[in-house]
């Protein structure tokens, strides 16, 4: 009888549309299949974000956990991994970390903890509460990941975990979908743009909500509009995601009168060809872990502007790859717009030199084979 590879049981959330769970499915999809069979449980459901997954042994379950303090997700997660049992539990961020405890008791050998990003309640790990927590689970984690130095060093100095424990690992981006145009800019569906040369596109691909704070852009670009009216036959803003931020984007381009430059689609699922139709790629956000857009856009070979906070400057090289500006700041981040806008040549050499960096350190390969290395590493001691 053929001995079958040990299991990897990957918690989150919720399976849908996100950077977290666009890693773990990139993870799973990459990773030798002769290594580790995998699972994907989702606290509370999964969505048609499961058919990214290209491998067809890969279960996914579903706990249905209620709002709040759901205490029999706690025993129908037991039970699960009672039933499939993993070689390996793996959880991503605070709200998946507590569900450890059942996988002690559960006797899985190896428990592993990822902190991919900032909760929305806690931009910025300031919160004791959540530190208490992390820091009370420790005990039941045998090794953290974090995304970035901004999230390794929160660990350690104010959660107080062992280096020892601790493996930082930054995403990984599939560069056989994510990479520069051709020549001409794609036309999309549905979209009122020309998409010629003679127009200029900004834009910014997240969950409209919270930390990812797409107003300031939309402001930003309002004042370069109004400080240069001239380019206002050329520039064009587009916004992709779905969320309550989205209302108020479109009132600010509305009371402006630049609805006419700005589209506003909402969520879509053609984002490597809509990042190939932009020219430049913001991220406003006031916090973020390592963000899977800005290395998607990256690899399509876009200059970056991005706000600098959490793991933005570990990826964007300021005044190479593109511009970092200060959090909530549009008069910066208005200034950085309008020298992408004069000056092709400075997006083609930032764009350029945003590929070539995604090439060499963050694809997907090196990711995985850092997963590996963790996956692969003996359990350290903890209760």
């Amino acid at each position: 009888m053929e001995k079958k590879a040990p299991l990897i049981a990957h918690a989150i959330y919720q399976l849908g549309v996100g950077g977290l769970e666009n890693g773990v499915v990139n993870l799973i999809n990459n990773m030798p299949s002769e290594k580790y069979r995998h699972a994907i449980i989702c606290l509370t459901a999964s969505t048609d974000f499961e058919s990214r997954l290209k491998r067809d042994d890969v279960e996914v379950f579903s706990l249905h956990k209620q709002p709040g303090q759901d205490w029999m997700s706690f025993v129908r997660l037991y039970r699960l991994l009672r039933e499939i049992q993993p070689t390996i539990f793996h959880t991503r961020n605070l709200g998946t970390i507590e569900y450890q405890i059942p996988a002690f008791f559960a006797g899985i050998q190896y428990r592993i903890h990822g902190e991919h990003g900032w909760d929305v309640f806690d931009p910025h790990g300031d919160n004791i509460k959540y530190q208490w927590i992390r820091r009370f689970l420790n005990r039941f984690v045998h090794r953290f990941i974090p995304l970035s130095v901004e999230l390794e060093e929160y660990l350690t100095d104010k959660v107080g975990i062992s280096p020892q424990k601790i493996k930082r690992i930054c995403n990984g981006v599939d560069i056989s979908i994510f990479y520069p145009r051709n020549k001409k800019k794609i036309t999309l569906k549905d979209c009122p743009c020309r998409f010629d040369e003679r127009e200029i596109y900004i834009g910014t691909v997240g969950r409209m909500h919270g930390v990812k704070d797409q107003p300031t852009l939309v402001r930003a670009f309002i004042k370069a509009m109004n400080d240069y009216p001239e380019l206002k036959t050329k520039a064009r803003l587009i916004i992709i995601g779905d969320g309550p931020l989205k209302i108020k984007a479109e009132r600010l381009l509305s009371d402006a009168g630049l609805q006419d430059l700005a589209w506003l689609p909402g969520k879509r699922d053609d984002i490597a060809e809509i990042m190939r139709s932009l020219d430049v790629f913001v991220l406003p956000s006031v916090a973020e872990g390592i963000s899977n857009t800005i290395l998607e856009a990256m690899a399509t070979g876009l200059p970056i502007i991005a706000t600098n906070v959490g793991g933005n400057s570990e990826l964007v090289i300021d005044g190479e790859t593109g511009s970092l500006v200060e959090k909530q700041n549009p008069d910066m981040m208005a200034e950085c717009i309008v020298s992408y806008l004069k000056n092709r040549t400075l997006r083609d050499q930032h764009g350029s030199n945003a590929r070539k960096r995604i090439s060499e350190q963050f694809s997907l390969e090196k990711m995985v084979a850092s997963y590996l290395e963790v996956y692969d590493s003996p359990a350290i001691k903890t209760i």
